[in-house]
């Protein structure tokens, strides 16, 4: 196998790996709460800190924290949600483990790195190969969802916490040890090495650092809205979750690959920026179809009807491999590591935003569905803009 495509599944396990935290607390509710004495309010504190974690290591990106030997700073990532996964089964208080949920969210700068090190080994199969690593959120989230009810059905109590936390943790660094034999390090730039270039007073930053802002708005909060609103069993409840991640993991990979065959078009920056926002436009296209459906199902709580909204839906995440390889095709190659992270903070800010605007606006169906659709739209509307803007590349030229 191509050593760079090889590189490409490390990438994805580890990513996997990783996002098997993400969910993996919620699933022991009832065990958490009577565990702590707490309400059912507080405990979705942990996953609030969660989501504001995943924003902030977008901030920190600008930081030295994330630069410098490349798989120094992978390590350092993985460790951010490992050793908090070792803690928490131990942690005394509720609010100590609110706050090491908080570092957990630091996986996601997993992300940006990533797309240093693909924008260096690919040039048309970017898309592709970010769309395979970036499968891999989901892939992870289905195996801690998966690993935390065998943990349940096989150990009772705060003793299944405990085993799904200490495995799932090992299994983080064993992911890294076996990433760490087969990926080449590099350095990723402390400072720029060129003067006067700042990525956060380009114009073109904050534009398409909005566009997969709604994307990431329907990601964080599509879910939970679903299965508040549909009246199903259990079993029928799962099989919504696991098919929205299922779903969005294989989409990401379709979506990858489209962008990979038009890129292969045009390979300048222009040609590789044009098919970004092509791949990112029929995504954004086909998620307002799925949330037609979507609507339908939850209305009428017809589960095939709401099943099939949602694998359609999770189209929405061929925004991303799309997104995550722009950095590359539009920045000079001395700023854009610094570009990844810029266009990531802006982004994810719907991360912080969007689970509490949703809690306080939508009070029904209708509303809600309305809000993900005009968020579709947005997409659309400001990939629209982008299209029309010059690249930073094209106004600074490639060794800015």
């Amino acid at each position: 196998m191509d050593r760079r495509w090889l590189t490409v599944l490390m990438n994805t396990l580890v990513i996997a790996a990783g996002f098997g935290t993400m969910h993996m607390l919620e699933k022991f509710k009832d065990v958490v709460i009577a565990h702590y004495g707490i309400t059912e309010a507080a405990m979705g504190y942990q996953q609030t800190a969660y989501v504001v974690g995943l924003f902030v290591a977008f901030l920190l990106g600008g930081t030295g924290l994330f630069k410098g030997s490349f798989k120094r700073s992978v390590a350092l990532i993985v460790s951010f949600a490992a050793i908090p996964q070792f803690l928490i089964p131990f942690v005394p208080n509720w609010w100590g483990v609110v706050a090491l949920r908080f570092f957990q969210g630091f996986i996601v700068a997993l992300i940006a790195v990533f797309s240093n090190q693909i924008g260096r080994l690919f040039l048309a199969e970017r898309p592709f190969a970010k769309g395979i690593i970036l499968s891999g959120i989901f892939w992870g989230g289905i195996y801690g969802i998966n690993l935390a009810r065998w943990s349940a059905s096989t150990y009772s109590g705060w003793e299944a916490v405990k085993i799904a936390f200490l495995l799932s943790a090992v299994v983080m660094y064993l992911a890294l040890a076996i990433w760490w034999l087969f990926v080449e390090d590099f350095e990723i730039p402390r400072e720029r090495r060129s003067s006067g270039v700042n990525v956060w007073k380009m114009p073109f930053t904050w534009v398409f650092g909005l566009t997969f802002f709604p994307a990431l708005w329907i990601i964080f909060t599509l879910g939970s809205f679903t299965l508040h609103n549909v009246r199903f069993s259990d079993s029928q409840l799962a099989n919504l979750v696991t098919t929205l991640e299922v779903s969005m993991g294989i989409w990401s990979i379709v979506m990858g690959y489209l962008g990979f065959r038009l890129s292969l078009k045009n390979t300048t920056n222009r040609g590789l920026f044009r098919a970004i926002v092509s791949v990112m436009t029929l995504s954004y296209a086909l998620t307002f179809l799925g949330l037609l459906i979507l609507w339908r199902g939850i209305s009428a709580n017809d589960y095939i009807i709401a099943l099939l909204g949602l694998a359609v839906t999770g189209i929405v995440q061929g925004t991303g491999p799309a997104f995550w390889t722009t950095a590359p095709a539009a920045y000079p190659k001395d700023v854009y590591p610094e570009a990844s992270f810029a266009l990531g903070l802006i982004s994810n800010s719907a991360n912080a935003i969007a689970p509490n605007v949703m809690f306080v606006l939508v009070h029904g169906v209708s509303t809600g569905i309305i809000i993900y659709i005009s968020m579709a739209l947005l997409g659309i509307a400001l990939l629209a803009v982008s299209s029309r803007m010059r690249l930073p590349v094209e106004e600074l030229g490639d060794a800015a």
